[in-house]
C-alpha cells in the first residue's frame, strides 16, 4: 500500500475517532438558561424540582389546573430549554389541560450531561411529580424519550411530533459517509420500542422537515398504529409544529 493510501486511511480513521469522541455534541444542543420562574411565565405556575434515580436535581415548571382531565408532560427536543416551550403551555392550559415542562440534565441550568440513559432517568423523575392521568408529548428527540417512558408506564395518550425511527437512521441520513450505526453510543430505537406500546397515539410531521425525514415519521406512525397529521410545507422548527393549532388539537384529542 503506497504512502498516499496510508495518508488517506489515517485521515479517515482520525475523522471517525473525532466523531466518536465528540458525538454527543452533535446530538445535544442545550441552552443553559437562566430561565424565569413559572409564575412569570403563567399565573399560578409552580417551580418544581425533579430528583433523578442517579441523584441529580432538575428544574421544571408545573402548571396545574384543578379540573384538568390530564396533565401533559412535555419532552423537549435536543435544543433550547423550557422557556421556549412556554407558548405550548399557554395554549394547552387555555384548553383546560395541566402541563409539566422540565429540562433534561445539562439544559436550562440543570447539572449533568445529556445521554440516552440520563434522559431516561430524567423522564421518569418528571413522571414522579404527576398524580392522575398523563399524556406524553414528545418533540423530535423528545419523542424518543416519550416512547421509552411509555414502555415503562403507559400514558392515557401519546403525541409524537417529528419523530425519527432511530437515532442511527436519522444520523445516517445526515452523515451518509460515516459508519453511524457502529459509532453511536445513544440508540433511541423509537420504531422498535413502539411494538410494546398500545395507547391512543398521534404523529405529527412537517412535509418540508429538513431535520427528520418525513418518511421516518410516517414509519413511526405505522409502528404506533397512530393517527397521522401532516402539516404541508412545515419545516422542523416552524412555530406551527411547536404550538400551532394542529399540535394542540392532537394533544387534546388523546386527553
Amino acid at each position: 500500500m503506497g504512502r498516499p493510501v496510508w495518508v488517506a486511511v489515517a485521515v479517515v480513521v482520525t475523522i471517525v475517532a473525532v466523531v466518536f469522541a465528540f458525538q454527543r455534541k452533535l446530538v445535544y444542543f442545550p441552552s443553559p438558561g437562566p430561565v424565569p420562574s413559572a409564575e412569570e411565565v403563567l399565573p399560578g405556575g409552580r417551580d418544581v424540582r425533579l430528583v433523578t434515580a442517579d441523584g441529580l436535581i432538575l428544574g421544571g415548571w408545573h402548571f396545574e389546573l384543578p379540573d384538568a382531565p390530564a396533565t401533559v408532560v412535555v419532552f423537549p427536543g435536543n435544543a433550547g430549554n423550557r422557556e421556549s416551550r412556554a407558548p405550548l403551555a399557554r395554549e394547552l392550559t387555555a384548553r383546560g389541560l395541566s402541563v409539566l415542562l422540565f429540562d433534561y440534565r445539562g439544559y436550562g441550568g440543570n447539572p449533568g450531561t445529556p445521554s440516552e440513559e440520563g434522559l431516561t432517568y430524567d423522564a421518569r423523575a418528571a413522571l414522579d411529580l404527576v398524580d392522575g392521568p398523563v399524556v406524553y408529548f414528545g418533540e423530535s428527540l423528545g419523542a424518543a424519550v416519550a416512547v421509552e417512558l411509555a414502555t415503562y408506564r403507559a400514558p392515557r395518550g401519546l403525541v409524537l411530533r417529528s419523530p425519527f425511527t432511530s437515532l442511527a437512521a436519522v444520523g445516517s441520513h445526515h452523515y451518509p459517509w460515516l459508519p453511524v450505526r457502529m459509532l453511536l453510543q445513544d440508540k433511541f430505537p423509537v420504531a422498535e420500542r413502539l411494538a410494546g406500546v398500545q395507547v391512543p397515539s398521534v404523529v405529527l410531521l412537517g412535509t418540508a422537515d429538513s431535520v427528520v425525514p418525513p418518511a421516518q415519521s410516517r414509519e413511526v406512525a405505522t409502528a404506533a398504529r397512530a393517527k397521522l397529521v401532516e402539516i404541508d410545507g412545515a419545516d422542523h422548527n416552524d412555530e406551527v409544529l411547536n404550538s400551532g393549532p394542529l399540535v394542540i388539537d392532537a394533544i387534546v384529542s388523546v386527553s
